[in-house]
């Protein structure tokens, strides 16, 4: 099942959402390039439906550097739909930090249909990393990150886009998430974590 916070939907290239993806990953890409390492990190976070999932792939898809790049969303992560801080905690622990030493980190996928933790997933850490998800950007985890982003957008756009892609499963969730969301913003002040912030329309 496709994780019910987050996913990337198809885009015309005439969409001024999809524009401003572009533009932001063409950006990042510039950024990547002038990261010293081989095995840069990219955070993205943002509200739902800001854009992380769209902008991760069509990064990854674009990335600058040879080889491959690995790509995780938290929404594989959150232990549920009040999971937002835990999420965040795992990312840390199981992926972030074992990157940053030199060693692979074991990540447990959430299964939401059965509410659950399922199969393991390997991160290698000699491969760059791209990391997703709301709430992502916090003190503990943001000196983990080498190209660190924020997706603005209004709300009214954002729960449109993630109502009209996800809502059924979503809808009856969408004022718990955003609670979770903004007591993240109040703590975090994730903006002021990121070097790079994009307005998405």
């Amino acid at each position: 099942m496709r994780s019910a916070v987050s996913s990337a939907s198809s885009r015309s290239s005439s969409d001024p959402v999809a524009i401003s993806l572009e533009t932001a990953a063409t950006r990042l890409i510039s950024a990547v390039t002038q990261v010293a390492a081989s095995n840069p990190v990219v955070l993205v976070d943002g509200q739902s439906g800001a854009g992380k999932t769209s902008l991760a792939r069509v990064l990854v898809a674009r990335w600058p550097l040879a080889g491959r790049v690995q790509l995780v969303a938290l929404d594989s992560i959150y232990p549920g739909w009040d999971g937002l801080d835990e999420g965040v905690s795992l990312a840390r622990e199981q992926i972030l930090v074992p990157h940053a030493r030199g060693v692979v980190g074991v990540w447990e996928r959430w299964d939401w249909e059965v509410g659950a933790p399922a199969e393991s997933h390997a991160v290698d850490p000699s491969l760059p990393l791209v990391v997703e998800g709301a709430g992502l950007l916090t003190a503990a985890t943001s000196k983990l990150g080498d190209v660190r982003v924020w997706l603005e957008s209004p709300m009214p756009s954002r729960k449109n886009r993630a109502l009209t892609r996800d809502g059924a499963a979503y809808r009856p969730h969408w004022d718990r998430w955003a609670r979770q969301e903004q007591r993240h913003l109040e703590r975090d002040t994730p903006m002021r974590l990121a070097t790079h912030v994009f307005h998405i329309p």
